[in-house]
């Protein structure tokens, strides 16, 4: 057999292999959980929603990643990225466009259109709306540079903004600390505010920040969400249910983004992804266990933080700095380093797990 096509076959098997173990997993814990919390066959549970959204979004996607092909709506990737990446141009992009639908849907309707579901639904889309907007421009120009940085950070802001604007007025007085263990409270006032409108912004960007290979971000995103809803199950059934659905669409997506890649979900829906955890977080004083649970999300981010401060601050005469990383975010240090996308996933994935498995064990 051609060494080529062997290697070919072997990334395509341990890629449907991490993806048959993460729902597995996934499964077996919700259906683990809802057993030991007496919900297992309930309408309001784990394990029901995140079955159906999967299956859901997994048959939706044999008749939209075909569309999205015939419409040209291929990713354009960067020159200065990994030259591995280079094969994937042409993988149709978007795909946040047919998964955050299906799991917002069902969600709503599932939840009988509950006031919680219908506030970080709209948040979600309105951040999936803003990462369209810059996929679309994208290839629209045939080129990786979207709408402005500006334009992006900016309408971020505006949309949570208006996210806390509508907590306050419906909630002024319930939120504004954050929960900590062992029933620690931390009060903020007005800050609490400032806190949320940040950590919306931030955590839509980190989650934007790994989406950067083959199933990552899709599958390191259910299992946060999963946790999230985990957690958050005996106070807010609704928004476990929305975690739930979620985490499920992105379990089916990763039918099709699963290493080979047949397509990316975009900024369409790696903002999306960080938005929706980040405003059930904030709704469900959860802040601290969000803190746990997007631990990989904080390394991505700080790793392209530090790698800009270093270059800036070893710059030399002739303007050129030192490199902290190989490449940021540290999942291309990792790639340039010699390591497969596939192990760069299972380890990725394995740690998010481990950081589910903390956040329920500290703050439950």
């Amino acid at each position: 057999m051609d060494a080529k096509l062997f290697s070919s076959r072997a990334v395509s098997l341990s890629g449907a292999l991490l993806f048959i173990l993460l729902t597995a997993g996934l499964s077996l814990v919700a259906v683990f959980l809802d057993v030991s919390a007496g919900r297992f066959g309930q309408p309001v549970s784990l394990a029901l929603p995140l079955w159906i959204c999967a299956l859901a979004t997994a048959g939706l996607g044999f008749w939209v990643v075909p569309m999205l092909r015939s419409l040209k709506a291929g990713q354009i990737i960067r020159e200065d990225g990994p030259q591995a990446h280079l094969k994937k141009a042409g993988t149709p992009t978007m795909g946040g466009i047919f998964f955050l639908p299906v799991a917002v849907v069902v969600a709503l309707l599932w939840s009988g259109f509950s006031t919680h579901v219908m506030a970080v639904s709209a948040l979600t889309l309105a951040y999936g709306a803003i990462g369209w907007l810059d996929d679309w421009q994208i290839i629209r120009r045939k080129s990786n540079k979207g709408i402005s940085p500006r334009m992006k950070l900016g309408l971020q802001v505006a949309f949570a903004c208006l996210f806390c604007l509508w907590l306050w007025l419906t909630q002024p007085s319930t939120i504004t600390s954050i929960a900590l263990p062992l029933g620690l409270v931390l009060p903020l006032g007005l800050l609490f505010w400032l806190l949320a409108g940040f950590v919306l912004v931030s955590e839509s960007n980190a989650t934007n920040l790994t989406d950067g290979l083959d199933g990552l971000a899709a599958g390191t995103v259910a299992i946060a969400l999963f946790g999230l809803g985990a957690l958050i199950a005996p106070s807010y059934p609704d928004l476990m249910l929305f975690c739930a659905c979620l985490s499920g669409s992105c379990l089916g997506f990763l039918a099709h983004n699963r290493n080979p890649a047949r397509v990316f979900m975009g900024d369409t829906g790696s903002l999306a992804l960080g938005g929706a955890l980040a405003a059930v977080a904030i709704l469900t004083n959860s802040l601290f266990a969000l803190l746990i649970l997007s631990g990989l999300f904080l390394v991505e981010t700080l790793s392209v933080i530090a790698q800009v401060a270093y270059y800036k601050a070893t710059k030399g005469p002739d303007g050129i700095g030192k490199r902290l990383f190989k490449m940021s975010p540290y999942h291309n240090h990792l790639e340039l380093s010699g390591w497969t996308e596939t192990r760069i996933v299972a380890l990725f994935y394995l740690v998010g797990g481990l950081l589910a498995f903390l956040t329920l064990a500290i703050c439950r």
